[in-house]
């Protein structure tokens, strides 16, 4: 039995921001920014979407939902369409974003330890007070 190839599904900017949970407005500002490679229009220049590009568009979100500035994201997107030589600086940039994400969930992880403290002392408090 012979596999068929995977037709392309291609996606408008409206189901692609709902794909990736973005509103357009912010789909076109990434593309604006030069965070995304140019994306494909059909014949009559509307934006058409692929899995790829939607790849593309998750790894942007958690770099930026992990706080990886816009201009460090715009540098890796630069670094990744010049080729495969920038592998060297596309690790380091990465390196330094996961050093940068762990000290801040260090630091979270110490904030929370605060409110679990606070929730607990508050928990006995009402308990001891109930009738």
């Amino acid at each position: 039995m012979t596999q068929m190839a995977a037709e392309q599904v291609w996606l408008s900017v409206g189901e692609a921001a709902a794909r990736v949970g973005l509103t357009t407005h912010t789909l076109r500002w990434y593309e604006q920014e030069g965070l995304v490679a140019q994306i494909g229009r059909d014949s009559a220049g509307r934006r058409r979407y692929s899995e790829t590009d939607l790849g593309w568009l998750e790894l942007l979100i958690k770099l930026r939902r992990t706080g990886m500035p816009v201009r460090e994201m715009r540098r890796y997107a630069q670094l990744a369409r010049e080729g495969e030589h920038t592998l060297p600086e596309r690790l380091q940039l990465f390196e330094e974003h996961q050093e940068r994400v762990r000290a801040r969930m260090s630091e979270l992880q110490r904030d929370l330890d605060t409110i679990t403290y606070k929730v607990d002392i508050y928990r006995k408090i009402v308990a001891d007070q109930e009738p």
